[in-house]
């Protein structure tokens, strides 16, 4: 089983996947992660009114979907969010 990582909205952090319990995706296209502790200490994933305007309202699937399918694959895996012409999407890459 592999490892999934996460980036943060400014690539400075990380998250690894299975800490995550709740990913909420609001109206301005801010895309939060709240992660499995007492704390229950939220991380921005993605600062969507920025560099891109409004990510798609099925992102935080998509992101679901990329975590299940890299779980199954050897190694240490990165996920970020890329804004390319076409809109938004996840990427990934191997550690």
């Amino acid at each position: 089983m592999s490892e999934v990582w996460i980036s943060a909205a400014d690539g400075c952090d990380m998250v690894r996947a299975d800490a995550i319990v709740i990913l909420r995706l609001d109206n301005t296209g801010r895309l939060t992660a709240q992660l499995r502790d007492e704390a229950k200490v939220s991380v921005t994933l993605l600062e969507g009114s920025s560099g891109g305007g409004h990510p798609p309202a099925d992102l935080h699937r998509r992101l679901i979907r990329m975590i299940a399918e890299l779980a199954d694959s050897s190694g240490v895996q990165l996920i970020r969010a890329q804004h390319e012409k076409d809109g938004w999407r996840w990427v990934s890459e191997s550690l």
